[in-house]
């Protein structure tokens, strides 16, 4: 198993690429803490990887809070002594151009995707360094290196959650903490319907509306994120820092 004897955090598990990163990460052996901000998803993810035979507890917590960032360390530390894996997945879609955008919307969306990424991480790392090393991946999107229209607010963030993990990377690498961010394209979620039910079209029709826009020419699913976040979190990444892994069905490659 390629996460065995690890404890690995993984936030926003409660569906879609989070609950895939979970039970991907637990059918490879590790000891997970989970966190959402809701209950019942994150308790429904942690039966999921429970059934699966792993040691797994759950932080419901606002990790855009900082006693929320911090309970969910703190509840690693209690369980299992320590921290190897942090996986930052929790996230706002929050979509919107800038003429549209409130200041409210925006302390939202960088609220979660860029503090709450720097805060659960911020009290993550003293953990790892004790340990005396670890891996960093953070959740990002192709929205943060493209332009797309009417998405200032969630595109801005994602790019800003590329620039912390180069910084990351570089503050880190003394310590033997690796960091890395995957930046998926198209995936199939809850936040997917969200946002077709927001342009006002069928699943059918926003579906053969981006599909093409891929060079792989159809969407991608959330076991396809969970696998790349695999690969560099375990320690087949070992010399993989600062690098942006791309999955995307070739989207940002036109």
């Amino acid at each position: 198993m390629r996460l065995a004897n690890k404890t690995a955090i993984i936030t926003g598990v409660g569906a879609g690429i989070g609950e895939a990163i979970a039970l991907r990460f637990a059918a490879e052996g590790a000891r997970l803490v989970l966190n959402d901000i809701h209950a019942p998803g994150g308790e429904a993810t942690l039966k999921k990887v429970r059934d699966l035979g792993a040691q797994a507890f759950l932080a419901v917590a606002d990790i855009s809070q900082e006693d929320g960032a911090r309970k969910i360390s703190d509840t690693a530390a209690a369980s299992f002594g320590g921290i190897d894996i942090l996986v930052n997945n929790a996230a706002d879609f929050t979509q919107m151009s800038i003429e549209q955008a409130e200041v409210s919307d925006w302390q939202r969306v960088l609220g979660v995707n860029v503090i709450g990424t720097a805060l659960v991480s911020k009290y993550a790392i003293p953990h790892m360094k004790a340990r005396g090393g670890g891996a960093i991946v953070n959740i990002a999107s192709m929205s943060g290196v493209i332009a797309q229209a009417d998405f200032a607010t969630y595109n801005a963030s994602k790019g800003a959650v590329l620039t912390l993990t180069k910084c990351m990377a570089l503050d880190l690498a003394p310590f033997r903490i690796r960091v890395n961010s995957v930046c998926p394209g198209c995936i199939v979620t809850s936040a997917s319907y969200r946002e077709i039910e927001r342009m006002g079209l069928t699943f059918e029709q926003w579906r053969d509306q981006i599909a093409p826009l891929h060079m792989l020419n159809r969407l991608g699913e959330p076991r396809e994120v969970a696998d790349a976040t695999l690969f560099l979190a375990s320690d087949e990444a070992s010399f993989i820092t600062s690098a942006n892994l791309m999955v995307d069905g070739g989207y940002t490659g036109r």
